[in-house]
């Protein structure tokens, strides 16, 4: 089994597909007008409209209510990413900060509420860990 994407299901996809090709410099590819894909080497972030649900399961999916799930991005340098978010996020839930597992840790919330964590590992084990 090999995880190759995740969905988010927005109200708006033209500004959530904005947001995070400006916010990961990472350009998308648009299937329709209700769904887009952000690629990169290792996994996608796919984002649709309310309109996609039905297809899977009426009522399966609500937009901007996800409380449990972080979206994580690996990047060079955190705060270097941090100082070009600012502007662009209007919420950070938290500055730079280094974590006990050794990444420096940057959360906050795109348009529609999604916790989003951009991290650089800074430990010999973290970094270590995701040499590719």
């Amino acid at each position: 089994m090999d995880f190759v994407s995740i969905r988010i299901i927005t109200s708006n996809v033209a500004r959530l597909v904005e947001f995070y090709e400006k916010a990961t410099g990472v350009p998308a590819t648009w299937a329709t007008e209700d769904f887009a894909e952000l690629r990169t080497p290792s996994a996608t972030l796919a984002i649709a409209g309310t309109r996609t649900v039905p297809l899977f399961a009426p009522g399966s999916a609500h937009p901007a209510d996800n409380h449990s799930v972080i979206i994580e991005f690996l990047v060079d340098d955190v705060d270097r990413v941090h100082d070009n978010l600012t502007g662009l996020v209007s919420d950070f839930v938290n500055e730079p900060t280094t974590m006990p597992w050794g990444n420096r840790a940057l959360l906050f919330r795109d348009p529609d509420g999604n916790l989003v964590n951009f991290f650089t590992p800074v430990t010999p084990a973290a970094i270590e860990k995701f040499t590719r």
